[in-house]
């Protein structure tokens, strides 16, 4: 069989794909994923991001002011006042891959994009594409569908300023049943307005415009009043704000060329020691670096000269060298402006310096109290790991060199049956399963002391890797996965309640996700013996499925994951996995949230449950267990 299987590789077997054609075959090289628009790094965001990034370049370049866009049904429309695209390259611009004029860093300096990639992923997987340019009292424009183009031609642009119309309109035979998240939306326009002060997006009638940068971020955004006043610092290419709060962990947001960059890079490392070292050195103290930034609330945002990042979304800056060819890198670029900048604010606003220091020595003294307990958990976990097996690991980490290393994902499960189920369905190569003993520890209100003396909680941190912090996190995904019964519904609830509260990075930084598996499987045997099969996520969707196979056809309703076949499960964690992430909005406050889910609001919880819950069967269930503590 082999052997015929080598006979028969021809020249045959080769194919030359158009440069449309491959994008649409191979989506993911250039959106990372295609999604439904559940999610903010779904492919339609990314779509919409591309077309504004180059709205955003003429802007950084001095030219427009205003940007104007609309989303009708699934129309998306983006109109600048920038300079408008070279009449004789419109077209290209939209359907040459390297073809753009910012390879050479001269008309764009430090932009968004360089390759070029962006507006043709957008025209190759839209059924509507046009763009059109105006310049001088002229226009060109060009109409595409799916990557090819359909028309083009010249008006009469009398009266219109100068700049570019673009409108498209998203496949969905590639985003299937997509739509778009206002919220989303609106959380990215807000960005592009602090990172371009005096900007002004009108986006369906609403402004969206800053005049102080990442100071109007910083207070916009904040929960609770701050320690003290938020400290704004700028300089040629990079600004920061920082102030600390009372919650745990760090909310450091960073920005590259005014892109978003949530997982960081080169850029946040830099930040993060910088601000440490400046404490550190202007108070004349030896902190833990981790003492420094408990609680800090901040955000940086740099300019550089031809960004390099991880993949086509850029949400990871690579980049070490502020620009090609000069040995100024990041890190000291960055650091040395907060030892210059930084140490002089503190200098001049000694009461700021002052309530800074009581929250460094506060976080302190809490860490020094809870370090032995630490010591005694990570003893806890070397056993567990060896012989207890509450830890089924993959080979791959999230740490590693792998460069598909941001698959790696870890199940946090209830129970043998459900953790045997995903043990036996899992990639072994990248999803590793936790298995909690019973239901965990509800954490509100209590004191760390109490949390890290937890051996669940001391055992699924030492799994994590985040004992100390999350910087060495062990998975990309962090995956509650509990029964869709009431049981299953309040250990989500003690486990999201857990990293609100003692991680909330993992969340701020999107790591942490819920799976959605089946509630219902409903088929019928067809007309030539074989079964038909649909797997619903909701009562709608079975609904559907009963439409579609009739009143004839099996139904099972799934509670437990222990209940679906190993065979069935790898079909749900596997290429066609649905995840929801868990997302804290700006308007979140934590202490709020947990106080709402959590506290003694009964009555709130029961109207809420009736309007939310996903699935109408185990309403009543919940209602009649939400007291459970």
């Amino acid at each position: 069989m082999a052997e015929n299987l080598v006979n028969n590789y021809t020249e045959d077997d080769f194919q030359t794909l158009s440069w449309n054609e491959h994008i649409r075959r191979r989506p993911g090289m250039y959106l990372g994923k295609l999604g439904d628009g559940s999610n903010p790094d779904d492919g339609i965001y990314i779509l919409f991001k591309e077309i504004i990034d180059n709205a955003i370049d003429e802007f950084g370049m001095g030219f427009g002011k205003r940007i104007d866009i609309t989303l009708e049904d699934r129309l998306v429309s983006v109109r600048d006042y920038g300079r408008g695209i070279p009449f004789g390259k419109l077209v290209e611009s939209a359907s040459a891959m390297n073809t753009g004029a910012k390879y050479g860093s001269a008309a764009f300096k430090k932009s968004v994009g360089l390759n070029g990639v962006g507006t043709k992923a957008v025209n190759a997987t839209s059924t509507y594409y046009y763009v059109q340019s105006f310049r001088d009292g002229k226009s060109v424009y060009a109409e595409f569908s799916k990557g090819n183009l359909v028309r083009s031609g010249e008006e009469d642009a009398s009266g219109q300023k100068n700049g570019t119309l673009v409108k498209y309109i998203a496949d969905d035979s590639l985003y299937e049943n997509y739509s778009y998240n206002m919220e989303f939306l609106n959380t990215m326009l807000r960005n592009y307005a602090y990172l371009n002060r005096g900007l002004v997006l009108m986006f369906n009638g609403q402004e969206f415009v800053s005049k102080n940068g990442l100071l109007d971020l910083i207070n916009d955004n904040l929960t609770e009043e701050p320690l003290y006043p938020v400290i704004h610092l700028m300089g040629e290419d990079i600004e920061v704000a920082i102030t600390h709060g009372t919650d745990n962990g760090e909310n450091i947001a960073s920005f590259v060329n005014g892109q978003n960059t949530i997982h960081g890079g080169t850029h946040l490392a830099a930040f993060r020691e910088g601000v440490a070292k400046t404490v550190k050195d202007f108070f004349k103290k030896d902190f833990d670096p981790k003492d420094v930034r408990q609680s800090i609330v901040a955000a940086v945002s740099i300019r550089v000269e031809e960004p390099s990042f991880s993949n086509q979304t850029k949400t990871f800056l690579n980049s070490r060298l502020v620009a090609p060819g000069k040995e100024i890198t990041i890190r000291n670029f960055i650091v040395d402006f907060l030892q210059s900048q930084l140490d002089n604010y503190l200098h001049k606003n000694s009461a700021a310096a002052d309530r800074m220091l009581k929250k460094i020595l506060e976080s302190e003294k809490e860490r020094k109290a809870i370090s032995g307990l630490q010591k005694i958990a990570r003893e806890k976990a070397k056993k567990a790991s060896l012989h207890n097996r509450k830890l089924r690991d993959c080979r791959i980490h999230y740490g590693d060199k792998d460069p598909l290393n941001d698959r790696t994902m870890l199940f946090i499960t209830e129970g043998d049956s459900a953790s045997g189920s995903i043990t036996k369905s899992r990639d072994a190569n990248y999803q590793a399963v936790f298995s909690l003993r019973g239901k965990p520890l509800n954490t509100f209100d209590l004191a760390k002391d109490k949390v890290y003396a937890n051996d669940e909680f001391a055992l699924l941190q030492a799994a994590l890797n985040i004992e100390d912090d999350i910087d060495n996190l062990r998975y990309n995904k962090v995956v509650i996965a509990t029964d869709a019964d009431v049981d299953g519904m309040h250990i989500r609830l003690l486990l999201l309640t857990y990293f609100l509260q003692f991680s909330p990075e993992i969340i701020r930084q999107g790591h942490l996700y819920i799976l959605q598996t089946p509630l219902f499987r409903v088929r019928k045997k067809m007309a030539k013996g074989n079964m038909e099969t649909c797997y619903c996520y909701s009562g709608e969707e079975r609904e559907k499925a009963l439409k579609k196979f009739g009143k004839t056809a099996e139904i099972t309703r799934f509670k437990g994951l222990g209940e679906i076949s190993p065979d069935e499960f790898a079909d749900f964690i596997g290429d066609g996995i649905r995840l929801d992430r868990v997302r804290l909005s700006p308007d979140d406050s934590v202490s709020d949230l947990l106080e709402f889910y959590m506290g003694k609001n009964t009555f709130e919880r029961q109207n809420f449950i009736r309007e939310n819950l996903r699935s109408e069967l185990i309403v009543e269930e919940t209602l009649e267990n939400q007291n459970i503590q």
